[in-house]
């Protein structure tokens, strides 16, 4: 006997995949997490059928059929091809209408156990924005803190590598957070994107273990951390991460090495904190790229600008910082980081002050 024909939101993770007949810019605004875009209207003929139904309904619609009917005959040709005949999909559209229905109803008939999603991405948006409200209430964070150049996200990553609940924020944000964190040829997702992104990392987590999230400020790049999230974060207890300067500064140098390829770049980018420095001291740092001298310029903008900058930052939101216990890196290599990792999460948790 076939499933039922239509599912919603507590149902989504018993499919073997999620298609999104929306049109491409639809889905590259924001989807469900891991679905597969199947367009049964592009982008153009999404427009054409639009601006036609404007004045004839029914010569649109007549439209709409036919480039429908093709479209997803050739998703049977192409990307459903090698699909087994137990593939059970999940299909959905913008609400749940007839997009959705065209190619559940024909992936139904060839005898696929597919299903369309109730109100389609409208309803999935609506509950992602909801368990963003509340999933972070059912979780205990343990906020990783310290300065620019401490190895935080790497020491994420090592700790999820060793079975640990990690959350890295500034990697589903596609961002390292500061004025020069954008990341080569990779932009920044959709505002929704991100959010979905989060939503899917933290539905995953175990609320029984502990989950490790960087201390991050309200935007990275771009974007914008959710609300009742970031109220979480701020209120949980704190771990702060120590590595000496030199290592800092070798470990930064060998992290943003693109940057040192576009000194234009990057001068015009530290002359954008002309309001908050002195005219000798970016002349300074002006003058060190231009004389390429790098650990110099590093070592001078850790010292000048990114260290008090991010301190006073902490301090004033994150209760926990001020008696943080202290986890020391000595060298933010493969080894270190593992080991770094390992005392993270050991280190003893003191509730942050209300």
């Amino acid at each position: 006997m076939k499933g039922p024909e239509r599912a919603d939101m507590s149902g989504i993770d018993g499919f073997d995949e999620a298609i999104d007949v929306r049109s491409p810019a639809e889905f590259a605004l924001d989807h469900l997490p891991g679905a597969v875009n199947c367009p049964v209207l592009d982008d153009a003929e999404r427009a054409r059928v639009g601006t036609l139904y404007k004045t004839s309904p029914f010569e649109a619609r007549r439209l709409g059929a036919a480039l429908v009917a093709r479209n997803i005959a050739r998703h049977l040709e192409q990307e459903f091809a090698a699909r087994g005949r137990d593939w059970r999909p999940l299909v959905y559209c913008w609400r749940g209408g007839r997009r959705s229905a065209s190619m559940a109803h024909v992936l139904r008939e060839i005898g696929w156990e597919a299903a369309t999603l109730d109100g389609g991405y409208q309803t999935y948006r609506r509950a992602v924005v909801a368990q963003l409200e509340a999933l972070p209430r059912q979780l205990q964070f343990r906020v990783v803190c310290g300065p620019t150049g401490s190895g935080k996200s790497r020491l994420l990553e090592a700790a999820a590598r060793a079975g640990r609940q990690a959350l890295d924020l500034e990697a589903l944000a596609k961002h390292r957070g500061s004025l020069l964190g954008g990341l080569p040829g990779e932009p920044q997702p959709s505002q929704k994107m991100f959010e979905s992104r989060i939503w899917q990392a933290l539905r995953r987590f175990d609320p029984a273990a502990p989950v490790f999230v960087e201390a991050e400020s309200r935007r990275i790049g771009t974007l914008h951390v959710p609300e009742p999230l970031l109220a979480r974060m701020r209120a949980s207890p704190c771990l702060m991460v120590r590595v000496q300067a030199a290592e800092r500064v070798r470990f930064l140098l060998a992290e943003y090495r693109h940057l040192l390829d576009e000194p234009a770049w990057l001068r015009a980018q530290l002359t954008r904190l002309a309001a908050l420095h002195s005219k000798e001291t970016v002349a300074r740092w002006l003058g060190r790229i231009d004389a390429r001298e790098w650990e110099s310029l590093v070592t001078d903008l850790l010292a000048t600008h990114y260290d008090p900058a991010y301190f006073k930052s902490m301090r004033g939101h994150y209760a926990g910082m001020a008696d943080a216990a202290v986890v020391d890196v000595a060298r933010l290599d493969a080894a270190g980081l593992a080991a770094g990792a390992a005392v993270l999460a050991g280190a003893p948790v003191r509730r942050a002050s209300t």
